[in-house]
């Protein structure tokens, strides 16, 4: 029965698959409209003959797609659905059974999935049921396998069928199987031992596939750990069913093998994964321990397991195996030499945390028969009519008694509340608590870096300045370099040089260079306010470094002065008080899914319809089913009103004892003082976050002038050589030009000035080099244009300071957001904030590096400007 994934690119995504069950062709029509019109009318069984015809499609298209191969898994479990849906209207309007006066001309047979030769024949509708149950979850299966799972997306889509494939088997168990067993006539497969055993298999694959998406994700190993060991006791679960009647001589050994090592390399997982958060925390001893226990659980499992299993999962638990000795082996010798910690038994070790992130899909509203509406005609208009009239009854009742517990439980948390309970008593046992929106900013703050990475940070501020000021220079030498070249050729060719100085040409650049040295120096004095910020208000902050943020919390403890020693006493009366209304708190929520389960299973149209007597007595009685739930819940609020009275009296003689106004009080100052370093931490934080990106905005700038500046030196040399033939001819004699015509030849356009203001009929350069395609900045970005600087100059913002109190830069330039950034900071460098992700292959050029840097936002903030 085990199918493995052919997509499969792991070791460890070896997966299981259920065949379908296989029936015999059977005759609904004849032996149901015989039925109908016996107990009805001819009319009646014309009125109904496209329903007996579609039922008989649906039975005739699941006899014929069972085992067909290439037959689609979508429509099969639409089939499946459908006809399920069809036998729950056929169930409650006949009677199919032995008796003469049923419809007793049906015989269903069925075969056992695992146990091809074994049957089972019954005329009974629920062994049809259950066994179209049955399939449906082995469709949903075989669909999980078709899932190419070595992508997020394959996985994701391989959990929701494998999630559905677990409802199926849990509607099995709890709605058919045992009605299915019933007789002599029985397969196991059906059984409800075998449905909750596929259930756990199910869910157990489905956890797998969570778990590969979150290792894929990059999650941190504490919440793989959890993941993990959750895959493990799925599959231990299903193991534990196996391993008992009846299924434990039912299944192929190679079932068996495979649950075992899967249950083995998930327990192993997650120690090893546990292990690594345990490493970080530098509590060396626990990580030892828990490392032997995974090494031990595979050898275990290797040695009484091995049997059948698929070589892909035996190469996963091999490979698994040497990366916790590997780690046991580093933990071990950092224990002999640094830690001397005693390693605790395993046997003392508490269980790894687990946590679910799957559950059985709820099926009733897929299978609810209400959708189809099949044989609707068959009841009589004043039966339906009756039947409303009890549904409603039994809202009423639902409804009444929601509204009382709900009730109940509000009042509960408003007296709680009132009393601060129990969080003073967590508080006197050391386990103080903070508000849960307050805990999750702390938190935020701790995954960003908290208060000790803003040094990082800051560091990250002068590298980008140093960066841009080398640039800036750079860029001010290569203007300085063409006009020193300009101005040694002017001095010795004299009157003869006649193009334009350089000083004239880049006056629009040295402009913008200027600026660009200005917006630095502002800057840059932003930057030194921001460190000192930093530097005044880290005591401040200091607190958010606290690990959890609960221990910067004060402590509530005993008075220490007692007249009579009874504070224990008080105290343990209060506790225990507590644990008696949390139970009732439990028993309230499960009287209300009680009722809600009882109403989804009250139909009594089989008994209306076969009723005789009168209706109001059938309700009567019907009715009376709520009532043992409905006392309950009477009697859980009345206990739970006295246990209140009583609660707030031992309150009373707690708070007292223990001067609890005083330590609400501290506490609340210790709220306002988190709550005040959140504040200065996130507005310092804005600021820095500004900061870099006014410096990656301009260094993209710089870096486009630069480039500017650069074509300009080139263009500027190579008509320079020219000229310097020119005039070399016009002095040995060699010109037949007229000196006028000769000087004309170099008409340059200022760089920043419209192309049309001048024309050059240069040779060599058919228009000034500002006005061709600048070459692309070295980021790897070909597809980006860097914006151009020929035009003529914008207006620029005022370079001002905000008023005090408001944020001390104001934006100096920015380009559009559209573009990518020139190069990165410094080679090597990757912000915290700037690690955008790499372009695709075919937007890079050969031999260029992605930039670091995403694009800026349109709207930068008012702190760099």
């Amino acid at each position: 029965m085990a199918a493995p994934s052919s997509s499969s690119t792991t070791t460890v995504n070896i997966m299981l698959a259920i065949y379908e069950k296989k029936t015999v062709q059977l005759d609904l029509y004849r032996p149901l409209r015989n039925y109908i019109v016996f107990n009805y009318s001819d009319r009646d069984a014309q009125n109904v003959e496209d329903d007996l015809q579609t039922l008989k499609q649906m039975r005739t298209d699941l006899e014929r797609g069972i085992g067909v191969a290439g037959d689609s898994l979508s429509s099969r479990r639409d089939i499946l659905q459908g006809y399920y849906r069809a036998l729950c209207a056929v169930e409650s309007r006949f009677p199919i059974s032995p008796d003469k006066d049923h419809v007793n001309a049906i015989n269903f047979t069925w075969y056992d999935a695992f146990k091809s030769k074994q049957k089972a024949s019954q005329q009974n509708i629920h062994l049809e049921k259950a066994s179209v149950l049955f399939n449906l979850g082995a469709v949903q299966s075989q669909t999980a396998l078709t899932y190419d799972r070595s992508s997020i997306e394959g996985r994701r889509q391989a959990s929701h069928a494998f999630i559905a494939a677990a409802g199926a088997f849990a509607f099995l168990r709890d709605n058919e199987s045992s009605k299915a067993s019933i007789g002599s006539s029985t397969t196991v497969d059906i059984s409800l031992e075998c449905a909750g055993m596929l259930e756990r298999l199910m869910l157990a694959q489905a956890q797998e596939c969570v778990f590969e998406n979150t290792i894929a994700k990059g999650s941190t190993p504490g919440v793989c750990a959890k993941i993990s060991r959750q895959v493990g006791i799925y599959y231990e679960e299903a193991l534990g069913a196996l391993n008992v009647a009846p299924l434990n001589q039912h299944f192929d050994k190679t079932w068996i093998s495979h649950i075992q090592l899967k249950a083995a390399l998930f327990y192993a997982e997650a120690c090893y994964r546990y292990g690594l958060e345990l490493h970080e925390k530098e509590e060396i001893a626990e990580e030892i321990a828990r490392l032997k226990s995974g090494i031990s659980t595979l050898s275990e499992s290797k040695k009484s397991s091995t049997k059948g299993a698929a070589q892909q999962l035996l190469e996963a638990i091999t490979k698994l195996e040497t990366n916790l000795n590997r780690n046991l082996e580093r933990a071990m010798k950092e224990n002999e030499r640094v830690y001397l910690m005693r390693v605790p038994a395993a046997s003392s070790l508490s269980p790894l945390p687990a946590i679910s992130l799957v559950k059985p899909l709820p099926m009733h509203e897929v299978l609810d028969p209400s959708k189809d509406k099949m044989f609707a005609s068959l009841i009589p208009e004043n039966s339906t009519k009756i039947l409303s009239r009890y549904s409603q009854m039994v809202d009423d009742v639902i409804r009444t008694q929601a509204e009382k517990l709900q009730q109940g439980s509000e009042l509960t948390r408003v007296k709680l509340k009132e009393m601060d309970l129990p969080d003073s008593i967590l508080a006197l046992e050391g386990h103080s608590s903070v508000p849960i929106a307050l805990k999750e900013d702390v938190e935020a703050v701790q995954i960003s870096g908290g208060p000790a990475g803003l040094e990082s940070e800051l560091q990250q501020f002068r590298d980008l300045r140093r960066v841009n000021q080398e640039l800036l220079v750079q860029t001010e030498e290569l203007l300085q370099k063409e006009a020193a070249e300009d101005a040694q050729f002017r001095s010795q060719f004299g009157t003869r040089w006649t193009r334009p100085q350089s000083s004239t040409l880049t006056k629009n650049l040295q402009d913008r260079l200027n600026r660009f040295a200005g917006n630095l120096k502002q800057a840059a004095e932003s930057d030194t306010r921001i460190e000192r910020s930093v530097r005044e208000h880290l005591p401040l902050m200091s607190i958010l470094n606290n690990h959890p943020i609960e221990s910067a919390l004060p402590t509530l403890s005993k008075p220490m002065m007692s007249l009579d020693a009874n504070e224990d006493a008080i105290v343990g009366a209060l506790k225990q008080s507590l644990r008696q209304l949390e139970g009732l708190g439990t028993q309230r929520a499960g009287l209300e899914d009680m009722l809600k389960e009882m109403k989804r299973k009250d139909d009594i149209l089989p008994k209306l319809m076969s009723s005789n007597g009168s209706h109001e007595d059938l309700f009567r009685k019907e009715i009376a089913k709520y009532d043992p739930i409905c006392n309950e819940i009477a009697q859980n609020i009345e206990t739970q009103d006295q246990l209140l009275r009583q609660i707030q009296a031992q309150n009373d003689q707690f708070a007292a004892m223990f001067n609890l106004e005083d330590y609400k009080a501290s506490r609340e100052k210790s709220y306002k003082k988190i709550e005040a370093a959140i504040a200065k931490y996130r507005e310092i934080k804005e600021n820095i976050n500004e900061g870099l990106k006014f410096y990656v905005t301009l260094q993209e700038a710089i870096t486009n002038v630069k480039q500017q500046c650069s074509d300009f030196a080139m263009t500027r040399n190579i008509q320079c050589r020219e000229m310097i033939d020119e005039v070399q001819r016009q002095i040995g004699g060699f010109s037949f030009q007229d000196k006028n015509n000769s000087s004309n030849n170099y008409n340059y356009t200022p760089v920043g000035q419209s192309p049309h203001q001048t024309a050059r009929p240069s040779s060599y350069y058919q228009q000034h080099p500002e006005q061709q395609q600048p070459p692309q900045p070295s980021s790897g970005y070909g597809h980006h244009h860097p914006p151009t600087y020929g035009g003529p100059p914008q207006p620029q913002p005022p370079y001002q300071y905000p008023p005090a109190g408001g944020h001390p830069y104001t934006q100096q330039q920015q380009p559009a957001a559209s573009h990518e950034y020139g190069q990165p900071a410094y080679p090597g460098w990757r912000g915290n904030y700037y690690n955008a992700p790499t372009p695709p292959p075919a937007a890079q050029q050969p031999g260029s590096l992605p930039s670091p840097y995403p694009t800026p936002p349109p709207h930068q903030g008012g702190y760099y400007r």
